[in-house]
């Protein structure tokens, strides 16, 4: 018997509706997606790195062009030049790092105390505490410049850097970490003749060190790019910081964008170099305190 191979209906090929939502093709969409946010986020920061390198007439051209057309690597010593910007970076460490240390102390003893220490009326305190979240920093900044001012801490560091040495956020980021800690570790500890504050540093404390770095890198770039109290707190080159010392680039002449955005390339490449040095407690920081929606 022979087949009738034009009488065999053809099969129709299956279309599957619901292909585009396969694993594969759903990651190649989450790293394109993710791409094109970075390339977006990135522009600006390239567009600050190459009219660093451009002439003074082409940086402030009516209709400037961001690709140099003539590289002008100079630009780096005129605005060290112009101003005190090596002064003003160290002044910025200092600043930083001193309201970071103090911060991470202090939030680290207040966390723990709301974490584990029993006492009357910790869970309304905490809320208050929490309530100040809410209060724009712009409302206490006259309360706080007379309250310096009077103890006379103007253009001085620990005028500088005392009212920023606590703050709630501080405060709830670690207390969420050491709530996520077994109590075993702290009472097996206690149980071997430790008292609360060697349970504290030699168990609590090693085991926070995620959460403790995440809020140190939090606090040291915040502070780093913060312009509105050095510029009402300084009064001197001696403790003037760069976001202050970046609007000496601006004056009733213009604006020098080119030395202004090279000085703006400067002062970010410590917070870039940061961010790598600290990425991995960074992330794992963010994973395990709660702020990553666990």
């Amino acid at each position: 018997m022979t087949t009738d191979l034009a009488s065999t209906p053809a099969v129709a090929p299956r279309h599957t509706t619901a292909s585009w939502r396969s694993p594969v093709v759903v990651r190649k969409l989450v790293v394109f997606a993710c791409f094109l946010v970075t390339a977006v986020t990135l522009i600006p920061v390239v567009m600050m790195v190459l009219v660093g390198f451009q002439s003074d007439a082409e940086s402030m051209a009516a209709r400037p062009s961001f690709w140099p057309t003539s590289w002008h690597p100079e630009n780096l010593e005129r605005a060290f030049g112009l101003v005190p910007l090596g002064q003003y970076l160290i002044n910025t460490v200092i600043f930083a790092a001193g309201t970071t240390l103090l911060e991470t102390a202090t939030a680290a003893l207040a966390a723990y105390a709301f974490a584990r220490l029993e006492f009357p009326g910790r869970r309304w305190l905490f809320g208050v505490y929490l309530a100040t979240l809410m209060i724009p920093s712009q409302v206490t900044l006259i309360p706080q410049f007379v309250l310096v001012a009077k103890l006379g801490g103007i253009d001085t560091w620990p005028g500088m850097i005392l009212p920023h040495a606590f703050t709630a956020l501080g405060v709830f980021l670690l207390r969420q970490f050491f709530l996520g800690i077994p109590r075993d570790y702290e009472e097996a500890a206690r149980l071997d003749g430790a008292n609360r504050w060697q349970a504290f540093t030699r168990v609590i404390l090693p085991l926070a060190i995620p959460a403790i770095a995440t809020l140190a890198v939090f606090k040291f770039i915040g502070q780093w790019n913060n312009l509105l109290w050095p510029l009402v707190i300084s009064n001197s080159d001696a403790t003037r910081t760069v976001a202050v010392g970046l609007q000496v680039f601006q004056d009733t002449n213009g604006t020098q964008w080119n030395l202004l955005l090279m000085a703006a390339t400067i002062t970010t490449v410590p917070l870039i170099v940061i961010f790598f040095l600290t990425q991995r407690w960074f992330v794992k920081g963010i994973t395990m305190s709660g702020l990553g929606g666990r």
